[in-house]
Parts: structure tokens; sequence; C-alpha cells
């Protein structure tokens, strides 16, 4: 939902930066691929209670997560990178609420498994989507241009960062901040299929 307004602001010093980064020889995928590492390592430092390190290595996940497509817009976007970009974001989502069950299970445990659960239905209807749209040969650029087709959302990549970001600061608050994520992912899950149902309505046949 604040995607749209944050991208009117990081997008420009992003594309800099990724055109400094493509100019020294470095790829999108190599981009991608370290955003992963640091992915990991946040997600491993938050199982350890090592929070102010969960919080840098998670900052620096999301902002290489904005350059690779930067370095991809000053070179050459593939599919391959577009493909890499989504399936990391994903095992990155995954990882944080992992890591907190892991923290402390029985605290933590049921609240990061309704997270899990409602990422799971999300990401579900927001792959199938895109799958029906590029069959369908729709295209959208309401959130940049993207390898597959994005559809807006109530939580998007900015609700994520600021979810993440406080349950890092404030772990003890996790199942609260689990729980409320959790029915706002379900409800841009439910607004998008609606979407769907209607936008892919098949029309009658007009042969006859």
């Amino acid at each position: 939902m604040l995607d749209g307004w944050m991208r009117r602001w990081i997008d420009p010093p992003l594309d800099r930066l990724g055109h400094g980064l493509a100019r020294a020889g470095i790829s999108a995928d190599a981009v991608t691929l370290a955003g992963l590492v640091l992915g990991l390592a946040s997600a491993f430092m938050i199982a350890l209670e090592l929070d102010g390190a969960a919080l840098i290595l998670f900052g620096l996940n999301r902002l290489l997560d904005g350059l690779d497509g930067a370095v991809a817009r000053s070179t050459r976007r593939t599919d391959r990178g577009g493909f890499l970009d989504i399936v990391l974001d994903f095992a990155i989502y995954g990882a944080i609420p992992l890591a907190f069950a892991l923290r402390d299970p029985g605290a933590f445990a049921l609240p990061a498994a309704v997270l899990l659960f409602s990422f799971y239905v999300n990401g579900a209807s927001f792959l199938a989507f895109a799958a029906v749209a590029a069959k369908r040969e729709m295209s959208s650029d309401i959130r940049g241009i993207k390898s597959i087709y994005f559809t807006a959302g109530f939580m998007e990549g900015t609700e994520t960062i600021l979810f993440f970001a406080a349950m890092i600061l404030l772990p003890w608050s996790f199942p609260i901040l689990a729980y409320a994520f959790a029915g706002l992912t379900v409800m841009s899950a439910l607004a998008r299929i609606t979407l769907a149902w209607h936008a892919f309505r098949d029309e009658p046949d007009e042969s006859d």
C-alpha cells in the first residue's frame, strides 16, 4: 500500500547507486545473492537474540533488494534475475518468522506459524495472479517495471519492512505484531482473490 509513495523517494538514489555498481562490473544477480546471505544472517542473529546485529543485517538485505533492480535497469533485465529476486525475497520473508519460532518456541511458535500461513496464502494468490495475467498477456507498471505482473495490496514491501523491523526492535511484542501482520496479509490475499474473480472471468462465447 505504501510502496508507490516510497518508490518516488527511494528510486532516484537507488538508481544512482545501481548505476555505479553496474559501471564497476557488479551484476544484479550478485547483488541479489549477497542480499540473500545478509537476510539469512539476520534471521540467524534473531534466533541467537542478537537483535542489534539482526536489524542492521536486515536493513542491508532490504537495501540490496532495491539495488539489484537498479543495477538491472542500468544494464539488462533478465528473466533469471527476476526469478531469483522474487524467490529469494520469499525465502527471507519465511526465514524471519522461523527465526523467532526457534528463538522461543513456547511463546513464538504459534504466532510464527499463523504468520507463515498468511504468507503462504498471499504468496499463492500473488504468483497465481501473475501466471494467469502472463497467459492473458496483461501488463502493469504500477510498482515499476517488473519481471512478473505485480498486483498492489494492503501489505507490500514497505509494510513488511516496518513490521519486521518492529519485531526485531521489540521482540517481546512478536506475537501481537505477528497476528496483526497475518490478519492484514490475509486481507491483502482476499482482495487479490476478489480482483482475480472479476478480472479473469471468462467472457461468454458469442460465436453462436
